[in-house]
């Protein structure tokens, strides 16, 4: 039996995840040019900036009122790339990383999660991680990664303060989400420990089933060409149906908390952040241009377009909730798993407040 409680044997315990962050490490590409005083000014006006933040997100959301306001850490890439590390070995049910993995296996697979966290690791402003240390508590930790936040700010040419601060909204929101309601954390980890743990199905069922998507696939007059949709249906074709659930669990659950965060940025915008309409509006063409073809596969692999459609959808479905019922009412979404949205109910939001409200 794993540690999860289980009876496969969990994906994390094969990993090299010392290797992981080291390889990760050197493989991060290199920071934007930038002075001292340019990245001191960053890193000290990111930690003000999420300290500010929190505030006016519990104002808006009505969450963890009374409590303390913990501090950020504002990283470099290979220090973003060790934390992630460390999450994900948690997250996926892997012993302390002080013991080591099957030799081979381990090290070749420390290798490949360590090169997709380097790639990773330049994309990503800030993240709230509710598996990380923080400050030994247990907690979380809130993370800033200041060499991506001056190398978009510069490319959007935007104000520094203010796009600094809009970033903090954002990821102040999910640490708020999580300390307010500790079961998510636990919520997340247990679907992620069925995600991750082998399945004692006969190999020739996930074979069938392989065979039987890609077929579909061809007779589909669409363009082959690789996306989130694409890479979630080849991953959905291979799980055995307690995975298909658990993957339905956190793709809801992370549409709505990213949904959540970017409703909580907008009401709060306007106040705190004088040109956060120039902001929005700059960084969503942003995330909507055209990528290469390699990139535009490699986004798909990660599921990085999946999780911009997380940012739409989610939005889309706490905007009409909120204006429908308010937040104070639509904060029920946090009492437990069973109040969670459903998928159908993402885009339909009002199936949702007929279920619950």
């Amino acid at each position: 039996m794993n540690q999860r409680g289980g009876h496969g044997f969990s994906v994390g315990n094969a990993v090299d995840w010392n290797l992981a962050a080291s390889f990760g490490g050197k493989l991060a590409r290199p920071e934007p040019p930038a002075t001292d005083y340019t990245r001191t000014q960053a890193v000290t006006q990111l930690a003000e900036s999420a300290r500010a933040a929190e505030i006016p997100v519990r104002e808006v959301t009505g969450l963890a009122e009374g409590e303390g306001i913990p501090e950020a850490r504002v990283v470099n890439r290979p220090d973003w790339i060790r934390a992630a590390a460390h999450s994900m070995r948690v997250m996926t049910g892997g012993h302390d990383a002080a013991v080591k993995p099957r030799a081979i296996s381990g090290r070749i697979a420390g290798v490949q999660t360590g090169a997709v966290l380097a790639f990773v690791s330049s994309g990503i402003l800030g993240q709230y991680d509710p598996f990380g240390d923080g400050d030994g508590d247990g907690g979380g930790e809130l993370l800033l990664v200041y060499p991506n936040v001056i190398a978009v700010e510069r490319q959007l040419r935007v104000n520094p303060a203010d796009f600094r601060m809009w970033v903090c909204l954002h990821e102040v929101t999910h640490r708020v989400q999580f300390r307010a309601n500790p079961w998510l954390a636990g919520h997340m980890s247990g679907a992620l420990a069925v995600l991750t743990e082998e399945s004692a199905e006969d190999m020739t069922k996930v074979v069938g089933r392989l065979a039987e998507y890609v077929r579909d696939r061809r007779s589909n007059t669409e363009e082959a060409e690789p996306n989130s949709a694409g890479i979630l249906g080849l991953v959905r074709a291979v799980q055995s149906d307690a995975q298909r659930e658990a993957l339905d669990r956190l793709l809801v659950l992370g549409t709505l908390l990213e949904g959540h965060a970017d409703h909580v940025m907008d009401a709060v915008g306007p106040a705190v952040v004088p040109s956060v309409a120039t902001i929005r509006r700059r960084f969503d063409q942003r995330r909507h241009r055209k990528q290469p073809p390699l990139q535009r596969l490699l986004r798909a692999l990660l599921g990085i377009d999946a999780k911009m459609d997380q940012y739409t959808r989610g939005k889309k479905f706490v905007d009409h909730v909120v204006s429908a019922v308010g937040m104070e009412r639509f904060n029920a979404v946090w009492t437990n798993a069973e109040t969670l949205p459903l998928p159908p109910e993402i885009d339909e939001p009002q199936r949702w407040i007929d279920r619950v409200l």
